[in-house]
């Protein structure tokens, strides 16, 4: 299958499995070639002969998640570029071999089978729209190939879907719930939520339904809103009753659609306007505009330095991958979550990778039991801040940012600690 995102202008900067050139070959001996070819020149000298690590990566890089998947295929290849520059993992480089899902679970399948099945993958770090990643997460498992979810937040991927080789080193909805619900119950006493009607948005809007119930505030109504719909005020127009607040989970181009038309319809001048920070992220900002002014939301990452977000590494991560993103998009949007989860999710396998001692395919049972429980520094490699991976359920807990747009800005409200998002495992691995 032709991966035709290969052939764009914005992906002419990234390295991936089958990058090569005649220029690139010559003076190179028969073996060398074989092992090396496909690692970005300047490290070559560096490895020698030494035999890469393939890890695999599935992106929405068309389709309905593009924007997302562009800018998260940015941090997975800024960890490798990285991981690379400073002498790989166990003395051998990363070669990632990427490929576009189309948004689409069947075309994703398809390519994840060819991933696992011929071309050989170590390891997968990748996952972006939530259906996809339910519908690849059973070829992972079938293969033996730990799957690092990189994006994907749907609920039932560390509950109720969960497997012995997928984790998920980033957040879920659960968690943000119990951050953000003391919160919500205080700015309003009546909801409503809007939400992306698949898997994702379902899952999120019975957790935050749960959390605002628990901290004594209500959920009186719910309007599901199908991916890509251009024109929502069908839908948010018919909001209405004895609601105090509005409640969003939708993101890419359903986020801007969503902030700009419910200004228009007035939603956010007549109720408090809420939601998951994927509505605004540092993507949508610019389409967003002073619309999404007044919004109040909770995300993993933001890209602002006030209070403890103003480190060093921090710093570092922002300025590198302002430096990528530029490349692929000349508007110039600053980094977003995609970018720091996949960036993170790469740097996670790596510190398993290293720990467990792991040469191959026949060394996933001891990759699993490296990543299970396994805590992460905050640190060059883990900016965003301390996590640690549980082993009951494969699910990472993480600090998470409260924040309200102001100025067209984000302005930090509150940090919650990591070990106030814990909720109860959900989730029994088969034997």
């Amino acid at each position: 299958m032709t991966e035709k995102w290969r052939e764009e202008k914005w992906a002419e900067g990234f390295w991936y499995r089958g990058k090569v050139s005649r220029r690139r070959v010559v003076g190179w001996g028969g073996g060398a070639i074989g092992a090396m070819m496909l690692v970005p020149e300047p490290w070559r000298a560096a490895f020698g002969a030494a035999k890469s690590y393939k890890i695999g990566s599935e992106q929405p890089l068309s389709g309905v998640g593009a924007i997302g998947g562009k800018t998260a295929l940015v941090g997975l290849q800024m960890a490798a570029d990285r991981i690379n520059k400073n002498g790989g993992i166990n003395g051998r480089p990363v070669e990632l071999d990427v490929v576009d899902d189309q948004s689409s679970p069947a075309v994703a399948r398809q390519k994840v089978e060819k991933m696992v099945q011929e071309d050989g993958i170590d390891a997968h770090v990748g996952g972006f729209l939530s259906n996809i990643c339910l519908a690849c997460m059973p070829v992972f498992e079938h293969a033996k190939v730990v799957n690092m979810i990189s994006v994907c937040l749907d609920t039932t991927l560390t509950t109720t879907h969960c497997n012995r080789e997928s984790f998920r080193v980033h957040d879920y909805a659960p968690a943000q719930a119990k951050a953000f619900g003391p919160m919500l119950a205080k700015l309003a006493k009546n909801w409503h939520i809007v939400y992306a009607d698949y898997a994702w948005g379902q899952s999120t809007r019975d957790s935050y339904a749960d959390g605002i119930k628990k901290n004594g505030a209500n959920v009186v109504g719910t309007t599901g809103i199908p991916l890509g719909t251009a024109d929502m005020t069908p839908f948010l127009s018919k909001i209405s009753g004895n609601i105090d607040g509005i409640f969003a989970i939708l993101f890419g181009k359903d986020g801007v659609t969503y902030g700009n038309q419910a200004y228009d319809l007035g939603l956010t001048k007549k109720y408090i306007s809420a939601g998951d920070g994927a509505v605004c992220e540092s993507s949508n900002m610019p389409a967003l505009g002073k619309k999404i002014n007044g919004f109040i939301g909770i995300n993993r990452y933001i890209p602002v330095f006030q209070g403890p977000l103003n480190t060093p590494y921090l710093h570092a991560f922002f300025d590198e991958a302002k430096k990528r993103l530029l490349k692929v998009d000349p508007s110039g949007p600053l980094p977003d979550r995609y970018v720091q989860s996949n960036y993170e999710a790469m740097n996670a396998l790596k510190q398993a990778m290293e720990a467990s001692k792991f040469e191959g395919h026949a060394d996933t049972p001891k990759l699993i039991e490296a990543l299970e429980g396994m805590e992460m520094k905050e640190g060059y490699d883990f900016p965003q801040g301390n996590k640690t991976l549980r082993k009951a359920d494969h699910q990472a807990f993480l600090r998470e940012f409260l924040f309200k747009i102001v100025n067209d800005d984000y302005q930090l409200l509150q940090v919650v600690a990591k070990d106030k998002t814990l909720v109860p495992p959900a989730c029994t691995f088969s034997a």
